[in-house]
């Protein structure tokens, strides 16, 4: 077995694993039985075709949020800003649905609110790379930064332009039915939006590997000088990049939208974009691997509100944050040790080829 992938397993599954034990270890100071509670959920998962359902919903924003992440760290380029650009598209896609939602049929409405939200967070997307290409300024810091623009734009039209028509609450009236993302499994949640995350990955994937434009962003990304000097114009690889990735961001808010909300309300999902990071890093920045990676998350989503429904167990709902937070600790740490790994067994073979 390749080293790499050898080390890719074996980390990744020491630090879930890690992840979930510290945590079986707060539900036992709690005064409960960790193994009883997770196999219960997991039970719950496997035999409940809603609750099936549910993990694949939870994991759809996901799939986008930490495509977004590995688009540009294909270029190495950090786009932290995926939760803002995730916010832009949610109010692009409830602009578009209660806009054109009487006025279009349904499956051309959709169609037209997926192309305006993916070009909402393009746009987001395309500024921080243009800052990026034009004056070499510090993307980490910038994305970071135009998530807290993005919110402060939304909480803004939502008590002002977009606010519902009773004017009573910071949210927006229910979209049209029209506009909804139908469902694919009867029964449960769960609707087109998942399958439009896969394919995405699956085009992603294709575009980073198969395509001249992925060759570009790829070489950019091992040495921005090499791929200068070979003709490659790096700065229009910064601005596609972050465009894509911005785009990228924004349908997981059409999928929230359009398939679970149906309405835009103020401060939802905060912690999306940061999820999306950890399960990029989980999925070592492969597009394909992203999406079992945000099924993991979703999966653990799932389990946590699964323990906090259960009667006669005082669980708290933080549960989940807890739980995905460890796992993503522990994953980050997992990456700088195969980081780690991998520069040892360069060094090897260096000294190697020096003694011979």
């Amino acid at each position: 077995m390749n080293p790499k992938i050898r080390d890719l397993i074996i980390t990744n599954f020491i630090s879930i694993m890690a992840g979930l034990l510290i945590s079986g270890l707060f539900l036992s100071m709690l005064g409960v039985d960790p193994l009883m509670i997770f196999w219960q959920a997991l039970k719950q998962i496997f035999t409940d075709k809603y609750t099936f359902g549910e993990m694949f919903l939870k994991s759809t924003p996901l799939i986008f949020t930490g495509l977004a992440f590995a688009f540009t760290f294909k270029a190495k380029l950090f786009n932290i800003g995926a939760q803002g650009q995730f916010y832009i598209g949610s109010v692009v896609a409830v602009w578009a649905s209660l806009k054109f939602g009487g006025l279009l049929p349904g499956p051309l409405l959709l169609l037209l609110v997926c192309l305006l939200t993916f070009a909402g967070g393009a746009a987001v997307g395309g500024a921080i790379g243009f800052l990026k290409a034009r004056f070499n300024a510090n993307e980490f810091l910038v994305s970071m930064m135009s998530t807290y623009i993005a919110l402060a734009f939304m909480n803004f039209l939502l008590r002002t332009f977009l606010r519902e028509a009773k004017g009573e609450y910071p949210q927006t009236d229910p979209i049209l039915r029209n506009a909804w993302l139908p469902t694919i499994l009867p029964g449960t949640r769960l609707h087109m939006g998942f399958v439009l995350a896969v394919l995405a990955a699956v085009a992603v994937w294709v575009l980073l590997y198969k395509t001249t434009w992925g060759y570009r962003i790829r070489v950019v990304g091992s040495n921005a000088d090499a791929a200068k000097m070979s003709g490659i114009n790096h700065r229009r690889v910064y601005i596609a990049a972050f465009m894509i990735s911005g785009g990228l961001a924004g349908l997981a808010g059409f999928t929230e939208v359009n398939g679970v909300q149906r309405m835009l309300i103020q401060n939802f999902n905060p912690g999306i974009g940061a999820a999306g990071i950890g399960i990029a890093v989980l999925a070592n920045v492969n597009p394909i691997g992203i999406i079992f990676a945000s099924m993991l998350f979703g999966g653990l989503d799932v389990i946590g509100n699964i323990m906090g429904r259960m009667p006669g167990v005082n669980i708290p709902s933080s549960i989940i944050d807890l739980m995905q937070g460890l796992v993503m600790v522990f994953v980050i740490m997992a990456y700088f040790a195969r980081s780690y790994m991998e520069n040892r067994r360069e060094k090897k073979k260096l000294r190697k080829a020096a003694d011979k």
